[in-house]
């Protein structure tokens, strides 16, 4: 069962103070202590402000509503969107849940985020998404060109509803940790060590259907890398989202004037004082405005609205829905032209296709030249919608509506001193502590969600929040790095809560899980004398253990 508990809260007035070195404050100063005889607590302990912050610590810590979720009269919905987030989707045509496939990457929420939070880590050998809690996806890239590769989907899928076949067979991709050892010999000066290591992923062509069919040549395959990502947290999305875009522009501003950081901004995102990227909804309606990406390590989606959530909802499960009428399948067209060819799935198909469409809606899939009718069952435009729209709504009051735990150990004096610590030596900078919400007009690419009709969301107008991020991308120059180096700095906020949430066995911080420790973490942002963070690291490996060791207790109390 969920707890649901709110305590009310402290929001203290501050006068945000701007950066002008890697050593000054960010806005949202740290400081500010709790005083137990006064029961007041700092501002900082709640992290997702009056409206945004839950006070449940246990393994449901990342499951509440906010406040705004229960003031809007949408705790009900809420619930609805809970449940589609965590139980499987089925490849039945009708009833609960039913229209997963014909091929897919997981069949629930869940499988990817345990706990609501980020994705653990795997063990050497091959790629499962059988293995609950993975929430590994492939990145599968050219590496002269830095995109992803057209033979596979953009997240590939590894599962597929008979008669069809996975367009991967995941059990030809492995998975390898290698051990490593970074410019500092793994050794702080006073004789203290750590480990580090590193995830390799390989993968033969013949991991590929269409390339087993004969569909795809090596090369047209060409040269191609993979990468692993874990998903991240949901909680606290929406407030993400409710920061202003005036906001988010002020911050790139800001950095690119300061200049401090050796790798700069990602020029395809924002250069010479103006956006150079925008983000456009790319489905089938769109506003045709533009709005600066936010969301994904590769900031790929701009509002929360049309984001990873909202995309993920239908091209994970591969359910359709009315804005989404079509199958989620990779750019080149290679997996519906192996499937169409493939003699097993052209004599299970009439059956299978009288299954989904018995009314035969769609004359263009029984023209009995069954090669021709998979092709136009697999690249159809007009599918029937599978998820209704309120399952949409409610899959979307839910994941803007879920809070963020508020800060632990507050009284704990190593806390305190981490707390200190980390703004002293530069981590603040990047990993901005707090922001103001605007007044969080609900932005919506794809035009579905305009506050009308039932189709209203939780707001979170003019809040303190304590995210720790700047919403900007960085690079921390690491052996086997993210695609294209650019990795969005991560939000900081409830991440100590991972092992506990999750029942991990490591903390699994970074993009692809591979710090075991938050102490780890922190070494990895510094292994490389290029990274925008070898500033911090520097100053990190000067402090003594006792320091060191408060800012590890810092970041795991937030």
């Amino acid at each position: 069962m969920k707890q649901y508990l709110y305590l009310p809260a402290v929001i203290i007035a501050a006068t945000a103070v701007t950066a002008c070195s890697a050593e000054e404050e960010k806005p949202g100063d740290l400081s500010g202590t709790h005083d137990p005889e006064k029961n007041e607590r700092p501002e900082w302990y709640y992290a997702g402000g009056e409206l945004g912050t839950s006070f449940i610590t246990t393994s449901a810590a990342f499951e509440q509503p906010t406040k705004s979720v229960e003031r809007g009269g949408l705790l009900a919905s809420f619930k609805r969107g809970e449940q589609l987030f965590e139980k499987n989707y089925v490849s039945n045509n009708s009833g609960v849940r039913g229209g997963l496939g014909p091929v897919y990457v997981r069949s629930s929420c869940m499988h990817c985020h345990p706990g609501y939070g980020h994705g653990k880590s795997r063990p050497d050998g091959p790629f499962s998404t059988n293995d609950p809690g993975n929430g590994y996806l492939l990145v599968v890239y050219n590496p002269s060109t830095q995109a992803y590769v057209n033979w596979l989907a953009g997240m590939p899928q590894g599962h597929a509803v008979a008669p069809f076949k996975a367009p991967l067979d995941e059990s030809r991709v492995m998975l390898k940790w290698h051990e490593y050892t970074d410019r500092f010999g793994n050794r702080f000066d006073d004789g203290e060590t750590y480990a580090l290591r590193y995830p390799e992923v390989t993968m033969e062509p013949s991991a590929v259907y269409a390339y087993n069919q004969g569909v795809l040549t090596e090369s047209q395959m060409g040269d191609y890398e993979v990468r692993l990502e874990s998903t991240i947290g949901i909680y606290g999305t929406g407030l993400l989202d409710a920061i202003s875009d005036e906001d988010l522009r002020r911050q790139y501003e800001e950095e690119e004037k300061d200049g401090f950081l050796p790798n700069g901004l990602n020029p395809a995102v924002f250069k010479g004082g103006d956006w150079t990227g925008l983000y456009t909804s790319k489905e089938q309606s769109s506003d045709g405005a533009g709005y600066p990406f936010r969301y994904t390590y590769a900031l790929s989606r701009g509002p929360l609205q049309d984001a990873a959530g909202a995309n993920a909802f239908w091209n994970i499960t591969n359910v359709t829905r009315s804005d989404r009428r079509y199958h989620y399948k990779d750019a080149g067209g290679f997996y519906a032209v192996a499937a169409s060819r493939d003699p097993e799935v052209q004599a299970a198909f009439p059956a299978y296709i009288e299954s989904v469409d018995p009314d035969r809606t769609h004359p263009e899939w029984f023209s009995g030249d069954v090669e021709k009718d998979i092709l136009a069952y697999i690249n159809s435009t007009s599918l029937s919608a599978e998820a209704s729209d309120q399952n949409y709504i409610d899959m979307m009051v839910w994941h803007r509506g879920l809070a963020v735990p508020a800060v632990r150990d507050i009284d704990n004096p190593s806390v305190a001193r981490g707390k200190e610590l980390f703004q002293e030596i530069g981590c603040a900078y990047c990993h901005r502590p707090s922001w103001t919400t605007g007044k969080d007009e609900v932005r919506d690419p794809a035009q579905f969600f305009n506050g009308s009709g039932g189709r209203d969301l939780p707001r979170y107008p003019e809040q303190k929040i304590w995210p720790y991020t700047d919403m900007v991308q960085h690079k921390l120059m690491m052996v086997n790095d993210i695609r294209n180096g650019w990795c969005r700095t991560t939000p900081l906020w409830g991440r100590g809560l991972h092992q506990k949430v999750t029942g991990a066995e490591y903390a699994d911080r970074l993009h692809d899980c591979r710090a075991r420790t938050t102490l780890e973490a922190i070494m990895w942002h510094g292994a490389s004398e290029q990274s925008d963070a070898a500033y911090s690291v520097n100053r990190f490996r000067a402090l003594s253990k006792t320091d060191r060791d408060a800012v590890v207790a810092f970041l795991e109390a937030i």
